[in-house]
């Protein structure tokens, strides 16, 4: 019972503290520290207020001409970020270009280097076939070693083809 009794109280109390009104300390007015309304000075209000308006259209002209010269400035960023995407897309077209120009002259220095081969292959061929050194097995076999070559040739200027279609296809 006495556990409920103390609870109580300690609860009335708590209640009585966090309900419990606060008083405002109000300051005392002295007669040194006047309201400025009171106090003529000699200047009519509307002069003041023209002086305070004049200061809010200078402070917003000044915040406009800012932001005007925030917004030119991204401007030129973004216009100088597109003279650079053109330029490297440019760059790339060109890189692109000389590489398939240099896949045409790869091309036919490889056309070249194979048809030089079929021409040694067939002279030295010849040159056996002729002497008389070569058996019927051999002949079919040097035979079937140019016609190979010849395939190569086709094929490499397939290539040459192909190469020279893309570079068209680029310019």
């Amino acid at each position: 019972m006495k556990i409920k009794l103390l609870l109580t109280t300690v609860l009335l109390i708590s209640f009585q503290n966090f309900f419990a009104q606060e008083n405002q300390v109000k300051p005392t007015i002295d007669s040194t520290t006047q309201n400025q309304d009171s106090v003529y000075t000699g200047k009519p209000k509307t002069l003041e207020k023209e002086v305070l308006e004049q200061q809010l259209k200078e402070g917003k002209k000044a915040l406009k001409q800012q932001q005007e010269a925030e917004n030119q400035i991204k401007q030129a960023e973004k216009d100088s970020k597109r003279v650079e995407k053109k330029q490297d897309k440019f760059e790339k077209e060109q890189k692109r270009i000389s590489n398939a120009q240099d896949d045409v002259n790869d091309s036919q220095s490889k056309i070249e280097k194979e048809q030089k081969k079929l021409e040694k292959m067939q002279e030295k061929f010849e040159k056996n076939k002729s002497k008389g050194k070569l058996s019927p097995v051999e002949i079919e076999q040097g035979n079937v070693d140019l016609t190979k070559q010849q395939l190569r040739i086709k094929e490499a200027q397939e290539d040459l083809e192909k190469a020279q279609k893309k570079l068209q296809k680029l310019r």
